[in-house]
């Protein structure tokens, strides 16, 4: 590969990484506007009430959706490369075909289980009628899911990021006006019009690209068996997450008190969503090009650590920044009260930097279809943060709990490459290991300023220490793309 492509394959890096993350900011920011306009409006019972709702919908969605909505990505990025475009039309029916499924088998199991929902989710009143009300939701979700799937990996990533902007936007103007006017009652409403509208988007631009025939064909369902059982093991891995968090949380709360949980739940949060404005690009991007060329070694190399030095790169400054700014951060977008889990959050940012090393690697075993490895690999991560979530917490209170998180992201990254050494003959690069050290040492730098105890001699060198990190990002990434050129020639032109 010459130096011009090189410096292309860089700059798409960059540019989608920045395009979704701005996305991912605009959603995190306009979501902070919604919330605080609805814990207006509904007061905390109500915002309790639509946490319920949402996590159960959620959960339902996620169990019968059998994974399809990351899973048909890897198998028509496939076909999407091959050129192949009659396949690629057949595959797409057999997605549509499944999400269809999965969309009346979602809203079935909705309905059936909306007494034992009910009884178990709530200590007053029947809420089943709440929950059939609810089935529709589930049923838009699936039918999303596989059309943004499809979008991914046709790689209309211009669409797919104002879907997102679009949704964002329709979430604010259509919930506040209905909770204005009907209060808690509003509830139901609002999450099926919301899920409705982000289907709405989303076919919106699928079927321009797409449109759809309904041609039936015998055997079309037994087509997307592969796909199928990869999507059930992503779904059983997001299981076993959510399994390992419920435990912590009730460890936590049995050892210590509801604050501990909370304030824990608040700082694992802020923290992941925070770096989640970076990682939010490879599921969008960078999943559907390596599964496109999951067959060649060095190509997957090459992809695989370009992608960690960009997502090291961008995020490195931004959690310096981080570290140095949650004393005055935290009390703003909670309270005052939630003060004792900074130390915990500033500790726990080092897992988002190790994050960014081992979540392009784990992508490989997605890849690659190796749903098996893909799913002992989460179940051993999970069993070894709980463990070490409970150890930190009897030795050290909360600020433990942000050590084990980064110990466990850290036996996590060393389990992922050497997985991927043998299984895959995947080898991280000099330059990956250079710039990883580099930015660590720095981060490392900005939580020993958070020991300074004089404010004006804490921020300047914490501002120091951010500078320097984004100093060292922007020569590096300046060097290596030719994005900069881009933007400058368009701007002289204009």
């Amino acid at each position: 590969m010459n130096d011009t492509e090189s410096k292309d394959s860089y700059g798409h890096v960059l540019k989608y990484t920045g395009i979704f993350g701005g996305v991912q900011g605009l959603n995190i920011l306009m979501g902070l506007v919604r919330n605080k306009l609805v814990a207006v409006m509904l007061g905390p019972s109500g915002m309790g009430l639509m946490a319920l709702f949402n996590s159960t919908i959620t959960f339902i969605s996620q169990a019968t959706n059998l994974g399809i909505s990351f899973s048909a990505v890897k198998h028509l990025s496939e076909e999407f490369d091959s050129g192949n475009a009659e396949r690629m039309e057949h595959f797409i029916r057999v997605i549509r075909a499944w999400s269809l499924l999965t969309a009346l088998f979602g809203m079935l199991v909705c309905m059936a289980v909306g007494p034992l929902l009910s009884d178990y989710t709530f200590s007053w009143g029947d809420h089943t009628l709440h929950f059939i009300l609810l089935a529709p939701a589930v049923g838009l979700l699936a039918v999303t899911g596989g059309e943004t799937a499809i979008l991914k990996a046709a790689r209309r990533l211009r669409p797919l990021a104002m879907i997102q902007i679009c949704s964002v936007f329709a979430s604010l103007v259509v919930s506040v006006p209905i909770f204005l006017f009907f209060g808690q009652a509003g509830i139901v409403p609002v999450i099926v019009l919301m899920a409705f509208m982000n289907m709405l988007f989303t076919v919106a631009y699928s079927y321009r690209f797409y449109p759809l025939r309904l041609c039936g064909s015998r055997g079309i369902l037994g087509e997307g068996m592969q796909m199928v059982r990869l999507g059930v093991a992503f779904v059983l891995a997001g299981i076993l997450g959510s399994g390992s968090e419920i435990v912590i949380r009730s460890y936590l709360n049995v050892c210590g008190d509801l604050d501990v949980v909370g304030l824990y739940n608040a700082g694992f949060m802020l923290t992941i969503t925070y770096a989640g404005m970076v990682f939010s690009a490879m599921e969008t991007d960078y999943f559907p090009r390596l599964s496109a060329l999951n067959h060649d070694v060095e190509a997957v190399n090459i992809t695989v650590n370009r992608q960690i030095e960009v997502s090291v790169l961008l995020l490195s400054p931004m959690l310096a920044m981080f570290i140095i700014s949650l004393p005055m951060l935290l009390p703003l977008l909670y309270s005052g009260r939630f003060i004792p889990v900074v130390a915990m959050a500033q500790v726990a940012v080092f897992s988002m930097y190790i994050k960014s090393v081992s979540l392009p690697v784990a992508y490989i075993t997605l890849a690659k279809g190796d749903s098996v490895a893909y799913l002992i690999l989460e179940g051993v991560f999970d069993v070894a943060l709980v463990l070490l979530i409970m150890l930190g917490y009897e030795h050290w209170g909360l600020t433990g709990t942000g050590i084990a998180l980064s110990v466990a992201y850290l036996l996590d990254l060393v389990m992922i490459i050497v997985y991927a050494r043998v299984r895959y003959q995947y080898v991280i690069s000099s330059r990956v290991c250079l710039y990883v050290l580099l930015q660590l040492l720095l981060g490392m730098a900005a939580y020993a300023v958070t020991f300074v105890q004089d404010a004006w001699l804490y921020w300047s060198l914490g501002i120091f220490v951010f500078m320097v990190s984004a100093a060292v990002s922007l020569y590096i990434l300046y060097k290596k793309t030719s994005l900069w050129n881009k933007l400058k020639q368009k701007y002289l032109r204009k």
